[in-house]
């Protein structure tokens, strides 16, 4: 029966509506325009016979979002019966995207399902599936709605494969049994995308995302060995919120150890929202008529607008490189597609105009077994940029967290090569210093790694919370601007003498260092968004001795309050422990306040006075 001789189908019963596969497929023409059902929701049974049955089919386009399963129309065999149209390159159709036998269109998952419904994006068939009907003849689209549901609304012959392994998922997902023309029956299990095994690299990355997160952020992430990790480390948050185009396992573990909650979201709370969902079936049952749980169309869920409507709007996106100005790409390898756009612009657009929202990417520092860094000077030729630099807030790999939004590219080109492998920082600095990204007169970075474990949050005797951490190149700027915060005493003291001013080129000995013979330790606190220096400690190897010469300040403001004890008792520690056996120190005379710290340290003390100065000699005990 050819589609022409029935004008009617949908107004038959359902039974009218069931067909054979070669019976249903026999409707389609050649030439037409055909939607394939996305992700873990293919219509497998359905994909299969369009090319084992349908053989009268020629010049037929396959449009798709993403596919998991089968994608046996992108054999070079049937280049003459299908070609394939994808707005998401996945592992099954990228080599026929890359060698001309399949097109690529590049579009964001939020315009998606409007360029369908304008007609600028024609749809003749839509293969979908679903649940069987409930009793008001609705049908669940399961774990696929994204652009799924409008493909359906839009094309002139839908053919359903009828699942009942299908999960029915709540929200706007349904379809009326009305606006189906030919059914199916199918039972298969959904296809399923088992969690990656964890690594040591996806672990550390999610330890320093873990670190921006607050408690009562929504999230958005995505699925992979990363993501995972992350999810993982949030055990200790409170009150979570999920706002994703995709929904993975991880968010099952922590529904049910009490973290996601939804009960702080702005919007929909309460909820669940997302667009499609991967996983295994333990995932598929949780989401089975869960009202917790609500899907929507990606014109909904990865609308930048209704993102920035939650308060604290979390997104976390991997790359596939980034440049040291910040600009990301994530589709392609060079001139190579190797995914698309998706959603990732739509949330970190809608993360950053969220209030308190962090827009967060993901990258290990280097691909290809460590042969090549993934934070580079240039992007690659033919990488596509997915987010600008203006685009970027957060850059996270497993050697730390680099925050660019309003930063100089100065400043981001530090910030990105403290981040990189310790093996090519000095080749980006050296790129960086020839095309003047950052003065000639920055040092060269320490073959040593940060020592990130110092790391700590301390309470000071007001109740103020301060983070101390050793010293980062990227910090050149705000130790400048404490230096020009000190009163004029502060700076005689500290300084030893009137100093007027503190110039950059004076600054990189002092925020390059080995974290070994030399340290500073850095006090921090948030004004905001933005992270203001308050307080520097340090010490510097003396040659040939085990003794170093010691110096504190503190912000006026924040004197009398203990950060100067807790920053001298630490910088102690961290010299006992590097075989130190004590600090030597040059005070003023008139310096109660460091004298009183060096004093009630416990330590042994002696000094003598030179001039206007004490010579301090601390002993670790």
């Amino acid at each position: 029966m050819r589609r022409n001789d029935v004008s009617d189908l949908r107004k038959r019963s359902y039974d009218d509506k069931k067909y054979s596969l070669k019976e249903a497929l026999s409707l389609i023409k050649t030439g037409d325009h055909i939607f394939i059902g996305s992700a873990c929701g293919e219509p497998q049974y359905l994909v299969k016979g369009l090319v084992e049955k349908a053989d009268h089919l020629a010049d037929n386009e396959i449009l798709h979002v993403h596919t998991l399963g089968v994608a046996p129309y992108t054999e070079p065999r049937y280049s003459d019966r299908f070609r394939m149209n994808a707005f998401f390159v996945g592992i099954n159709t990228r080599q026929a995207v890359a060698e001309g036998r399949a097109d690529y269109t590049p579009v964001f998952l939020s315009q998606l399902p409007k360029l369908i419904s304008s007609g600028m994006i024609t749809i003749d068939v839509a293969l979908i599936q679903v649940t069987p009907p409930d009793e008001h003849g609705f049908c669940s689209l399961g774990v696929s709605v994204e652009i799924t549901k409008t493909a359906a609304e839009n094309a002139k012959l839908v053919i359903a494969q009828v699942n009942r392994q299908m999960p029915r998922v709540l929200g706007d997902s349904f379809i009326h049994i009305n606006n189906i023309d030919v059914v199916v029956e199918h039972d298969e299990p959904i296809l399923e995308c088992p969690r990656p095994e964890k690594d040591i690299l996806s672990e550390r990355i999610a330890k320093y995302v873990s670190e921006l997160i607050d408690d009562g952020s929504t999230l958005q992430i995505g699925i992979g060995s990363i993501p995972d990790s992350i999810l993982d480390s949030l055990v200790d948050k409170k009150d979570l919120g999920i706002h994703t185009e995709l929904l993975t396992e991880g968010v099952v573990d922590l529904v049910e150890e009490g973290v996601v909650t939804c009960a702080k979201k702005t919007i929909n709370r309460g909820k669940i929202i997302a667009s499609f969902a991967m996983g295994t079936r333990r995932l598929y049952d949780f989401i089975d008529n869960n009202p917790m749980v609500e899907f929507y169309e990606s014109d909904y869920v990865n609308n930048p607008i209704v993102i920035s409507q939650h308060k604290k709007m979390v997104a976390i996106n991997q790359a596939l490189e980034v440049d040291l100005t910040g600009q990301v790409c994530a589709d392609s390898l060079g001139y190579k597609f190797y995914s698309g756009l998706g959603g990732q612009a739509d949330f970190i657009r809608g993360a950053m105009l969220s209030e308190g929202g962090k827009a967060i990417t993901v990258i290990p520092s280097t691909a290809k077994e460590g042969k090549i860094s993934r934070i580079r000077s240039l992007l690659s030729p033919g990488a596509g940029v997915v987010l600008t630099r203006g685009d970027v807030d957060y850059v996270v790999t497993e050697y730390g967290i680099a925050h660019l939004r309003g930063k100089t590219i100065r400043e981001r080109a530090l910030s990105l090569i403290n981040i990189a492998h310790p093996k090519f920082r000095n080749d980006l600095l050296n790129w960086a210093k020839e095309h003047h990204y950052v003065p000639q007169e920055v040092l060269p970075f320490p073959e040593t790694e940060y020592p990130e474990e110092l790391k700590k949050y301390v309470t000071l005797k007001d109740g103020s919370k301060v983070l101390i951490r050793p010293i980062r190149p990227s910090d050149a700027t705000m130790k400048q601007h404490l230096f020009y915060a000190l009163s004029k005493e502060s700076v005689e003291k500290r300084y030893l003498g009137s100093l007027r001013a503190f110039p950059l080129k004076r600054i990189w000995p002092y925020v390059i260092i080995d974290y070994n013979n030399e340290m500073v330790l850095v006090g921090t606190v948030l004004n905001g968004e933005k992270e203001d220096m308050i307080a520097i400690g340090s010490y510097s190897r003396i040659p040939n001795t085990n003794f170093a010469e010691v110096a504190l300040v503190v912000r006026d403001d924040w004197q009398n309050r203990g950060l100067g004890t807790i920053l001298f008792n630490y910088l102690c520690e961290i010299a006992k422990k590097r075989g130190l056996n004590g600090f030597i120190a040059w005070v003023m005379i008139d310096n109660k306040r460091m004298m009183h710290i060096f004093r009630k340290s416990g330590h042994q003390i002696r000094y003598r006075i030179e001039g206007n100065l004490y010579y301090v000699e601390i002993r670790f005990k």
